[in-house]
């Protein structure tokens, strides 16, 4: 069981109503204008539809599946104590001395150009755990780093 907060359950249940409504409503409605141009067997248009439709309910399929398999964070008894799901930590590079704030969540969540990283990532476990002052290594593609932990909050 996955773990995510309300807000991304949100997210992923919006999209799954978008594509469930106007999406599924646009697709079918371009297939049947692509079937009055006649021949299906040389029809571009049809043909692009029926793939939308595919890449549409492969989606669905896909964020209900997801969806079914969540449980959502109760965000009001996450601990700052401590680096968990759903804390923010700001860490020090050991050996260059940069500062990075992450926020650690699920993969389903995960979002590099958010700072949200997998509590399943190299640094996310390796963080996990540990306390405000802890010294943490990480193993990751690009070598070992030594984080420092300076800050955990909400």
């Amino acid at each position: 069981m996955e773990k995510i907060s309300q807000q991304r359950y949100d997210e992923l249940s919006a999209r799954l109503h978008y594509l469930e409504t106007t999406a599924s409503t646009e697709i079918a409605e371009a297939i049947q204008k692509a079937k009055e141009f006649g021949d299906l067997s040389e029809n571009a248009e049809y043909a692009a539809a029926k793939e939308a439709q595919i890449q549409v309910y492969r989606e669905i399929s896909l964020l209900e599946a997801k969806l079914s398999n969540v449980q959502i964070i109760d965000e009001s008894t996450i601990s700052i104590k401590k680096v968990g799901l759903g804390t923010k930590v700001l860490v020090q590079d050991v050996d260059t001395g940069e500062e990075e704030e992450y926020k650690i969540v699920s993969s389903l969540e995960a979002n590099s150009r958010e700072n949200k990283i997998s509590e399943k990532s190299p640094i996310g476990s390796a963080l996990l755990g540990a306390k405000k002052g802890d010294l943490v290594q990480a193993n990751t593609p690009g070598g070992i780093i030594n984080l420092k932990i300076l800050k955990i909050s909400k």
